[in-house]
């Protein structure tokens, strides 16, 4: 595949060490060009302050990762479907014994002693106290305290140094350049903390109100999306019969939240099979379903998902829902992937608490007991709605997370993700500046993460066009009603060769007019989205009405309950699941699996964005699944 899990733009500012024994030069490792929106310089740290300094070793055999990936997902590979088990994959990346000594005795000789330096128990971390007069002297750099609007405050440095000899063995330290605080609930609120599943944050669907009207279903799908729609657009007539086998799974994130009374008023009105039914509630970091807050900000999300997540599987498959962190903390991406692999949580230096949320609670409140890692069994299809912009994120953050998912697709699992409702902005309608920060004012496209990750599958929008019906040849454009499909090119990682054919050849017939400044156009980065599905006008229930939804919220799980259909055909006859499916998709045996959508663009940043176009384009990808034609394909692999 051969993409990489480093910045898209690498740092080479190279300095001479001011002290220390050390043998080598010291260069930057991390830098980072501007204080975020919100926050400002408040002073400079003490230098007698404690820091809990914490050096991320490299794993091992992480540049060939893709390589092990596309030995198992290639539809023309030997290895086909051949996945990994966790122990395999723990013995292949687990960092070498020579990256924890060179560092530790690196430690040693700048006059830590050596009962400070402490390993991590699956040797991926070394953790070590120090003042921050020793940390500044190891690092060549300077901390300070930063203040949030919200009086939060938090410490961080601007840039830091590490000899060459060392870089080579670590990913990145904490704390250090790392401005992705997870900012608290403030003292008196009663509203939860901020992050991931608050109302407004991240990708999140919309709605543009109640149903005021009988829907009468198939006649009226450009207006009201119901499952019987969804089943026509995309051929999906299949009655599952290896559900003992499969799995499939949504993740949320509290305080959003589905209501079992929602789930049963709309299985009453469109999957009378789902009456009586609930999904199979997975808690994770002390998550519940909760019923403190409720309205669309807090139930439109779940709700969504699992009506038509589990109405399109049928009654038939259970449905895990993977609900992640309590009402205080909260909860990032990470704490789910702590649960469903244990050895993610020491994983590169563990969880970034800035960013990722702790547990036991520090603060007091919130969930007290332990943090949950690898006490979930992950599903063979996992779909998220969630979504930070990439800007959001460091390089090393996004890496981290990234090669987790690319581990999850080489033991077979399958993971979908929304590409955003902004176009070719970020979440909240944001650009970038020139000088990295984010604005409504920008100009420079912003992609979202995690759908510019090589390994996950990032799913797009589409909607039914005005006065078409399901029964047309190609019934369906770009989503341009209410939001836009979210796509474009990473700023950080670079082009996996799976695309690479699809990518160029929408480069090279369709070049979007646009000057190089405001957009990737190097032609070598990591394109979004992948696929696309349905995003406008879903009718659902939530606090007891029918409501109009929409965003790529809706396009994700119900591309996940399509590929958990194919894999419950495929564990019948005794085969695997299909795991990590873009080199499959992208490969030309797939040619003509997806509906090819040619109408329509996804504007942002003050552009009309790109424009779909025949092939691949970064507004709905390869297209939308055409079911019987996608299981015919996969059913012939082995």
């Amino acid at each position: 595949m051969r993409c990489s899990l480093t910045a898209f733009f690498t740092l080479s500012l190279a300095v001479v060490a001011l002290a220390g024994p050390t043998l080598s030069p010291y260069n930057v490792h991390e830098k980072r060009n501007a204080i975020p929106i919100g926050w400002s310089h408040t002073r400079r740290h003490e230098s007698a302050a404690i820091l809990p300094l914490r050096f991320a070793l490299k794993q091992s055999n992480m540049e060939f990762i893709d390589e092990y990936l596309y030995d198992v997902s290639h539809p023309e590979s030997a290895n086909y479907g051949k996945h990994w088990t966790a122990g395999e994959i723990s013995r292949k990346f687990s960092p070498s014994g020579e990256s924890i000594s060179t560092v530790k005795d690196w430690l040693v000789e700048n006059g830590l002693a050596s009962e400070r330096v402490r390993v991590s128990s699956t040797k991926g971390w070394i953790n070590v106290d120090v003042t921050v007069e020793e940390a500044e002297r190891l690092m060549n750099t300077e901390y300070h305290v930063y203040t949030h609007v919200s009086g939060q405050e938090h410490v961080a440095c601007e840039a830091y140094h590490l000899p060459e000899h060392i870089s080579t063995h670590v990913d990145f330290v904490l704390p250090s350049v790392n401005f992705d605080v997870k900012l608290k609930r403030r003292s008196g609120s009663q509203e939860p903390a901020g992050g991931i599943g608050q109302p407004g944050v991240g990708i999140t669907p919309k709605t543009t109100g109640s149903v005021s009207q009988a829907v009468t279903e198939l006649e009226q799908c450009d207006e009201y999306i119901t499952p019987i729609c969804l089943r026509a657009l995309y051929e999906l007539v299949y009655e599952p019969v290896a559900t003992d086998k499969n799995s499939f799974g949504v993740v949320e994130y509290t305080p959003q939240a589905y209501l079992q009374t929602d789930l049963q008023m709309f299985a009453m009105n469109f999957s009378t099979d789902l009456i009586g039914k609930e999904p199979v509630m997975v808690s994770i970091d002390g998550g519940y379903a909760q019923t403190e807050y409720q309205g669309f900000d807090y139930n439109g999300e779940s709700d969504l998902d699992l009506q038509y997540g589990m109405s399109l599987v049928t009654g038939k498959q259970n449905v895990t829902l993977y609900q992640t962190g309590d009402m205080v903390e909260g909860a990032s991406f990470n704490n789910f992937l702590d649960a469903i692999d244990g050895s993610y949580c020491t994983f590169e230096g563990g969880d970034n608490y800035t960013v990722d949320s702790q547990y036991p609670d520090p603060y007091g409140g919130g969930y007290e007991g332990p943090e949950d890692c690898g006490t979930a069994t992950p599903a063979y299809v996992i779909s998220t709605s969630y979504g930070y912009n990439e800007a959001d994120l460091t390089p090393f953050y996004t890496a981290r997370q990234c090669a987790e998912y690319a581990k999850l697709g080489l033991m077979g699992i399958t993971i979908l993700y929304s590409s955003g409702d902004y176009g070719v902005a970020g979440n909240d309608d944001v650009c970038l500046n020139p000088n990295g920060t984010q604005s409504t004012t920008g100009k420079i496209f912003n992609p979202t993460f995690p759908g510019t990750c090589p390994y996950v599958t990032s799913v797009g929008a589409t909607m039914v066009k005005p006065n078409a019906t399901v029964f047309q040849a190609q019934p369906e454009m770009a989503c341009m009603d209410v939001i836009y499909s979210g796509g474009g090119f990473s700023n950080y990682f670079a082009m996996p060769s799976y695309q690479k054919t699809a990518v160029d050849y929408y480069l090279e017939t369709y070049p979007p007019d646009y000057p190089s400044t405001i957009w990737n156009s190097t032609g070598m980065s990591r394109a979004l989205p992948d696929i696309s599905a349905n995003g406008a006008n879903y009718v659902v229930a939530i606090d007891g009405e029918f409501e109009l939804v929409y965003g790529t919220s809706c396009s994700s799980p119900v591309s996940g309950a399509i590929f958990t259909m194919i894999n419950d055909a495929r564990l019948a006859l005794g085969k695997s699941t299909i795991g990590f499916i873009n080199p499959t998709i992208y490969s030309t045996d797939f040619a003509g699996a997806f509906n090819d959508i040619t109408e329509g663009s996804n504007p942002g940043c003050g552009t009309e964005g790109y424009n779909a176009t025949a092939g691949w384009d970064p507004v709905t990808g390869l297209g939308t699944p055409n079911f019987p034609k996608l299981l015919e394909k996969w059913l012939a692999l082995p």
